[in-house]
C-alpha cells in the first residue's frame, strides 16, 4: 500500500481519514484490487465541481488511475468498514464491506465532509466467499438512480465515477466488471451501531457514538442525553427522507439495517425501482418474496430498522437498563406522527395545498382519497399527479390527458376533483400560481424500469452507453415540462411490467 503513494496522483485535496483512526475496531486496512484494462464509462465532472475536485485533471488519465483502483489517491488510508444489519428480518452480526473500501475523506468548499469509497473493487476480509467485484450494469443503475434522486431534491449517495475494469465477472452468466467511486456524507449505517454493540465492547461503542455525532450533529455535544438525541435525530432525517421516497413513488428494495444511514442518505441502489401503476403492495426486488419491504411497508420497515439502532444505544441511554429501554421506547412510539406530519408535508406539496385553509386530517383524507383512486384504476403514479396541475389550467371540464389515465375511472375522479378545487379555493393564490408550484415537485419523468434496463443492457451487452448517456440526460431534468410529450414519460406497457424484478447486483 505505501509503494502506491509514491508520486500518488490526488484528487485535488488531499484525503483524510478520521473513521479509520479514530474507529480502528470498526475497519480493517485493506487495499483494492486494481483493474487490469480500465475504461471510463462516466466520470460526474460536475459533482466533482461540487466537492471543490480537479475535474478537469481528474477527467485524465490520473483519474482513470485513481478510480480504477491503480494507485491510490494522496491521502488515502482504505479500509473495509465493519458492520452487522438485519437482513429481511434476521439479524447477521458481521456482514461489513464485502465489495467496498473506504479510501477517505475530503471536504466540500462549504466545510462539508463527505466519505470516498469503491464499490466492486475485489474481495476483503467480509466477502464471505465472494469475489467483491461489480459488473457494469448495476454499477451504471446505481450511477443513474442516484443522479435521478439528486436531481429530484431526495438525500442521496452519489457516483463520482464509473469504471470498466476489463475483466469478466462470474454470475449466472459471464458480464463485464466495473467499479464505481461512491460519495456520501457518511458511510455509518444502523448496522455499524449494531456491530459496535453485537461486540461488547463499551469503548467502541461510545467512540462510535461521539464520532457521529460530531460528523453529523455537532450541536447534540452538549445534549443532556448524547445518545438519546441521536436517535430522535436519525428519526427525524429517516422520517423526511421515506417520506419523500414515498411522494416519488421509489421503492427501496432491501431495507435492512445495514442499508439505513445514519445520515438520512438512500443508499445502496440495488433491487431498487419507481412504481409505475399506483399500488402499495408493489415489490419489484427478486429476493423480497414476502413483500416486507414492498412500497407501503416502508415506512413501518424505518420505525422497525430504528427500534433495532435504539436496542444498539441502550447502554449509552442512561446507566440503569430499565430506563434506558423506557427512554428509547418513548422515542420510537413519536415515530409514527413525526412520519405523518412529513407525509402530510410532502401531499400537500404534490397537491398544491397550503396549510392556509387547511385542517390537517381534511387534508390527509383528501390525498389518502386520491391515492385510493390511483390504486383503484391502476393509474401512474407519477403521471397521476403530474396531471392534476393541468386540470387547474383548465377552466371547464377535465382535461383529456387525466379522461385518458383514469379510464373508466374518470367520473369518480371527477367527484374528487370538485373537493379538491373547493379546497384550493380557500387559499389566497391563483390557479395559476398553485399550478406552476405543484409543477416545481412532481416530475413529468422518472427512471421508467423499461428505459433503465434498455440502457443496462446495450452499455453491458455491447459497450454501447448513448442510451444510458440519454437517459441520464433526461432523468436529471425531472421537472422539464417540455419532456410532458415524450417517450419518457409514458408508462410501460403491461407486458413490460407484469414480471419486473430488479437484482442486488453481487
Amino acid at each position: 500500500m505505501e509503494n502506491m503513494h509514491v508520486n500518488a496522483p490526488h484528487l485535488g485535496t488531499p484525503l483524510a481519514n478520521t473513521y479509520a483512526r479514530e474507529l480502528p475496531g470498526l475497519c480493517v486496512p485493506w487495499s483494492p484490487s486494481p483493474a487490469p484494462q480500465p475504461r471510463w464509462l462516466r466520470f460526474n465532472a460536475a459533482l466533482a465541481q461540487e466537492l471543490g475536485l480537479d475535474a478537469d485533471r481528474l477527467h485524465d488519465t490520473d483519474g482513470l488511475t485513481i478510480f480504477s483502483g491503480q494507485r491510490l489517491p494522496l491521502g488515502a488510508e482504505p479500509v473495509a468498514q465493519a458492520y452487522a444489519g438485519h437482513q429481511f428480518g434476521g439479524f447477521s452480526p458481521r456482514l461489513g464491506d464485502g465489495r467496498a473500501l473506504l479510501l477517505g475523506e475530503i471536504q466540500d468548499p462549504q466545510g462539508r465532509r463527505h466519505d470516498v469509497a469503491f464499490k466492486g473493487s475485489g474481495a476483503t476480509p467480509f466477502s464471505r466467499g465472494g469475489d467483491g467485484k461489480a459488473a457494469v450494469g448495476p454499477v451504471l443503475r446505481e450511477y443513474l438512480i442516484s443522479e435521478a434522486m439528486q436531481a429530484l431534491g431526495i438525500p442521496t449517495t452519489r457516483t463520482l465515477a464509473a469504471v470498466a475494469t476489463g475483466e469478466v465477472i462470474r454470475r449466472q452468466t459471464p458480464l463485464p466488471g466495473a467499479v464505481l467511486t461512491r460519495t456520501a456524507a457518511s458511510h455509518i449505517r444502523v448496522g455499524t451501531l449494531q456491530y459496535a454493540a453485537s461486540q461488547g465492547d463499551a469503548e467502541t461503542l461510545e467512540r462510535l457514538l461521539h464520532y457521529v455525532i460530531r460528523r453529523h450533529d455537532p450541536e447534540l455535544a452538549e445534549a443532556e442525553r448524547p445518545a438519546l438525541a441521536l436517535l430522535q435525530a436519525v428519526m427525524n432525517r429517516q422520517a423526511a427522507l421515506v417520506a419523500r421516497w414515498m411522494g416519488v413513488g421509489f421503492i427501496h428494495g432491501v431495507m435492512n439495517t445495514d442499508n439505513m444511514t445514519l445520515s438520512g442518505e438512500t443508499i445502496d441502489y440495488g433491487p431498487c425501482a419507481f412504481m409505475e401503476a399506483h399500488h402499495p403492495d408493489t415489490v419489484f426486488s427478486s429476493i423480497d418474496h414476502h413483500g416486507r419491504y414492498a412500497y407501503g411497508n416502508q415506512p413501518g420497515m424505518a420505525q422497525w430498522n430504528l427500534a433495532r439502532l435504539a436496542e444498539a444505544l441502550l447502554p449509552l441511554v442512561h446507566p440503569e437498563p430499565e430506563e434506558a429501554v423506557a427512554l428509547a421506547t418513548a422515542a420510537i412510539h413519536t415515530f409514527p406522527a413525526l412520519y405523518q406530519r412529513y407525509w402530510l408535508g410532502e401531499l400537500r406539496r404534490k397537491l398544491g395545498l397550503t396549510a392556509q385553509g387547511g385542517d390537517e386530517a381534511a387534508d390527509l383524507a383528501l390525498a389518502d382519497d386520491y391515492l385510493q383512486l390511483l390504486t383503484q384504476w391502476r393509474v401512474d403514479h407519477t403521471l397521476g399527479f403530474w396531471v392534476l396541475s393541468q386540470a387547474l389550467r383548465h377552466s371547464e371540464g377535465t382535461p383529456e390527458a387525466l379522461t385518458a389515465l383514469f379510464g373508466a375511472g374518470a367520473v369518480p375522479c371527477q367527484a374528487w376533483l370538485q373537493r379538491w378545487t373547493t379546497r384550493l379555493e380557500r387559499q389566497n393564490a391563483s390557479r395559476q400560481t398553485v399550478a406552476q408550484r405543484m409543477d416545481a415537485v412532481n416530475p413529468v419523468v422518472i427512471p421508467r424500469n423499461h428505459w433503465v434496463e434498455e440502457a443496462l443492457e446495450a452499455a453491458s451487452e455491447s459497450g454501447d452507453l448513448q442510451p444510458f448517456e440519454r437517459l441520464l440526460d433526461v432523468v436529471q431534468r425531472p421537472f422539464d415540462a417540455g419532456l410532458s410529450g415524450s417517450r419518457w414519460a409514458q408508462p410501460a406497457a403491461p407486458e413490460q411490467t407484469a414480471c419486473y424484478q430488479t437484482f442486488c447486483g453481487t
